[in-house]
């Protein structure tokens, strides 16, 4: 059974876990890189955040993300990341996701390159909806030295239209549609130049 992991919330956006998952979890199935890895790291996701590895389970969905998966489902990624920034706990190291994700999408690379890239963006602008710009910046000498442009939202949806998986593009479109007030707020979000 899980010891001591019932003091945070669990992520209702990610599968039940009876025990405490480590790396081993994930490392079995890497090889495989499909459905069964997907679910693996997003069981291990939910585990990690129950220990309060908060940058770890965030990362565990990046990894779920690199699975060959057909269909978006019935866990919901997007969600989950969403989830955990809104409760993360300000005493545990969560590094900063705006960064990460940007960095991750700017130097992505291996099997389905384009598709990553465009959920790293996805999660981007997730990331960037609902932490604060002065804790939570971007990385801006990266943008300037490298000339990156920041995809606005109708580029991210039309990318993952083009290139996600069923259900996706909607699983997406709805974490934006909770944050939709937000985004009229801050209208440069996802418009770095």
């Amino acid at each position: 059974m899980i010891e001591r992991l019932n003091t945070l919330p669990k992520n209702p956006f990610l599968p039940e876990i009876s025990e405490r998952l480590d790396s081993n979890h994930t490392r079995r199935l890497r090889h495989e890189c499909a459905h069964q890895y997907h679910i693996a790291c997003l069981e291990l996701s939910q585990s990690y955040w129950l220990q309060k590895k908060q940058a770890q389970a965030i990362l565990q969905l990046n990894k779920a993300f690199m699975a060959d998966i057909r269909v978006m489902g019935p866990y919901a990624p997007y969600a989950a990341l969403k989830w955990y920034l809104e409760n993360r706990d300000f005493h545990h190291f969560l590094g900063n996701p705006v960064r990460h994700f940007q960095h991750l999408a700017t130097r992505m690379s291996g099997p389905r390159s384009e598709l990553r890239s465009w959920r790293a963006w996805a999660c981007f602008t997730i990331a960037q909806s609902v932490l604060p710009n002065s804790n939570f910046p971007a990385d801006i000498k990266q943008l300037v030295s490298e000339q990156i442009k920041i995809p606005n939202i109708s580029e991210i949806i039309k990318n993952l239209h083009s290139f996600g998986v069923v259900n996706e593009l909607e699983s997406f479109l709805s974490e934006l549609q909770t944050t939709r007030a937000l985004l009229k707020a801050e209208p440069n979000i996802g418009a770095y130049s």
